[in-house]
């Protein structure tokens, strides 16, 4: 499925559910899964320095809230997945976790919406899958009850709740989901008028108003298209389109407003999965900018510096390996190799004492054998070269 076609497919699901007015601002996803960033307070300087005007964030870090007291930014906060089983079941968990997390700063930081869970539906936890609406209904029952009027419940769903996405107008929710999960979502957001619509990374996530939407600036070796060209370039244009005054809308609703958020603030070193999952950002983690960009959409496109060409707009063809990452902590070096060669079989044989390969025998050189041969024999169900940020591709060859 085209690019342009999922954009449509998300801008169809918002006109079609939106029964209030919805604000043109558009703003940032600040994730804190690296071990590098920025402190809060740093961070929300640079949110501010991007010109965003809103900030969604995975929980309710109160070092992060505290550094928003006093901005103007419209916040997103969210209650983890792990706590959602025990909330739909007993209304005073709500009540303290709304008092604990939301009630502190409700005076000083404008908190807009509070998010249950993160892709709750993306699991294979049905008693998790089942919990959702109910802790919906306990959060929103918490908020009331302390007349927080302002703040809308909602959830951020995947793309993989969708059995059919194509075309947009046809798209439809998987069948295991439609009835138990989906319908009483769905009355649960009518009554409560908040939006439906997916969230684009660039186009993998459904989420709540207001929706996501990326590009990576790097990844691995043979993921196609995942450069610094592509990601100024796709969040620019998206940016102009969607700050564009009067708003642009859709063919179907024109001058109707679309909301964003663009993913990620950061490139996070502690994203697992592939390596876009930890190039999505707007900033390397020591706050520098890895390409200009403006979210008032008000800067034109001749102001910018030219940008490095692109390297992998086409397929690579040539070999992978995976090797330990330059500074791989030597400790926990140790762990993932002996994890590596503990599956699958014979993966870690010619590295053995007498094997071909055992000798010079260091702990880098085993180690890179021993994620090339698990790698190998494992990504085509799902293995990565990750192993918790010890490992990275290369297309050089280890041996040579």
């Amino acid at each position: 499925m085209g690019l342009l076609t999922l954009l449509l497919l998300c801008f169809s699901l918002l006109l079609s559910l939106s029964s209030g007015e919805i604000s043109q601002t558009l703003g940032l996803c600040y994730g804190q899964l690296g071990n590098n960033l920025q402190p809060p307070s740093k961070s929300v300087q640079l949110i501010k320095a991007l010109n965003a005007k809103r900030v969604k964030i995975y929980d309710a870090n109160p070092k992060i809230l505290e550094a928003l007291k006093g901005t103007n930014l419209q916040v997103s906060i969210m209650v983890p997945n792990q706590l959602l089983a025990n909330i739909s079941k007993n209304q005073t968990l709500a009540d303290e976790w709304v008092r604990s997390n939301v009630a502190p700063f409700i005076s000083t930081v404008k908190i807009r919406y509070l998010l249950v869970g993160n892709e709750i539906l993306s699991s294979s936890d049905e008693v998790t899958h089942n919990s959702l609406v109910p802790a919906m209904h306990r959060i929103r029952a918490s908020v009331k009850a302390l007349g927080f009027k302002k703040i809308k419940i909602g959830t951020p769903l995947a793309m993989d709740v969708l059995e059919s996405s194509f075309p947009p107008s046809n798209g439809t929710f998987r069948a295991d989901f439609t009835g138990r999960i989906m319908k009483p979502l769905l009355q649960f957001l009518n009554r409560t008028k908040i939006v439906l619509l997916p969230g684009c990374v660039p186009v993998f996530l459904v989420g709540l108003r207001p929706a996501e939407t990326g590009w990576p600036n790097g990844g691995d070796v043979d993921q196609i298209g995942a450069n610094i060209f592509n990601s100024a370039t796709f969040n620019r244009n998206i940016i102009k389109k969607l700050a564009a005054k009067p708003a642009v809308g859709t063919p179907a609703r024109p001058g109707t407003a679309l909301p964003a958020l663009i993913f990620a603030l950061y490139n996070e070193n502690q994203k697992t999965g592939q390596g876009t999952e930890r190039h999505f950002g707007l900033l390397y983690p020591n706050g520098s900018n890895i390409y200009p960009i403006d979210l008032s959409g008000n800067t034109p496109p001749s102001e910018y510096e030219p940008l490095p060409k692109p390297t992998n707009n086409e397929p690579y063809k040539g070999k992978i390996w995976c090797v330990v990452a330059e500074d791989a902590n030597r400790t926990d070096l140790v762990s993932a190799l002996g994890y590596a060669c503990g599956q699958g079989n014979g993966t870690c044989d010619p590295i053995r004492p007498g094997g071909k390969c055992y000798r010079p025998n260091s702990l880098v050189r085993q180690a890179s054998y021993a994620f090339s041969s698990y790698w190998a024999q494992f990504r085509k169900v799902g293995g990565t070269c990750y192993f918790n940020g010890l490992a990275v591709q290369t297309a050089k060859d280890p041996s040579k």
